[in-house]
């Protein structure tokens, strides 16, 4: 049997995207007289590579937590706007938690570059739709889910047949046919119901529509939309125009 020969754990390229390993005592001492706040938004040179590099089009970054995807996007953030300086940049995520400390990270890195830092704007996702929503078409008036609980519970049992529960049911409605915008018994009869346990039969498919049906009109009526029903009346109003963002968008692994 071959010994194993021993190897550095540091030189391993997880432990050095880290890790910042300090060769001598005048560096550790550098590094302890860095202000903490310097430390937060710290870049590592191989995370600079992902921050700067030319893509074209879309890329993913992730990592397990703590690797440091929330610097790359702040960074990312700042290293756009000062290549476009005549972009504003969108920094957005799904949580107003979250956008809170995006915020927060980017202002400690643009302290000295205020005008710079006035480009880059950081909110959750739903306060852009909000936003973007009420300057289209006016204050939006959203559906709760309580509220859509009680309009489906109510259109279930107005139907023939119901043998669906209403977890079930709540559940259809937000991750298909709510999610996916679903407007047609068609469309939904051919839909690939991706990461779905439960299979349904055309009948089946059939019984639930005549559900979702009424939920829609009930919707209607009450003058409601979904936060998906939101973006797709966004996404359809602004199709043609071109985006005056540059769009960033982070979210946790």
């Amino acid at each position: 049997m071959r010994p194993v020969a021993a190897t550095d754990p540091f030189e391993h390229p997880d432990a050095q995207r880290r890790f910042r390993i300090m060769h001598d005592i005048e560096e550790l001492e550098r590094a302890l007289e860095f202000p903490w706040e310097k430390w937060t938004v710290f870049l590592h040179p191989a995370q600079r590579q992902v921050v700067e590099k030319d893509y074209s089009g879309p890329f993913r970054v992730f990592g397990t937590a703590g690797t440091g995807k929330t610097i790359v996007a702040i960074h990312r953030a700042a290293f756009l706007a000062t290549a476009n300086p005549d972009a504003r940049v969108l920094l957005t995520t799904f949580s107003d938690t979250l956008a809170a400390l995006l915020r927060t990270k980017l202002q400690r890195l643009l302290h000295n570059r205020p005008r710079l830092a006035e480009r880059v704007e950081v909110d959750a996702i739903d306060t852009v739709g909000e936003r973007l929503y009420q300057a289209q078409f006016g204050p939006p008036k959203i559906a709760t889910r309580q509220l859509i609980q009680e309009v489906l519970t109510k259109a279930s049992g107005a139907a023939e047949t119901n043998d669906f529960s209403p977890r079930f049911l709540l559940s259809e409605w937000e991750d298909v046919v709510d999610a996916w915008q679903l407007d047609s018994w068609e469309v939904y009869r051919d839909v690939r119901r991706l990461g779905r346990k439960t299979r349904l039969p055309v009948e089946k498919r059939s019984r639930l529509w005549s559900i979702f049906e009424r939920v829609k009109a009930e919707l209607r009526d009450l003058g409601l939309v979904t936060r998906a029903d939101l973006f797709g009346l966004l996404a359809e109003k602004l199709r043609d125009r071109r985006c005056p963002l540059n769009l960033l968008s982070h979210q946790t692994a």
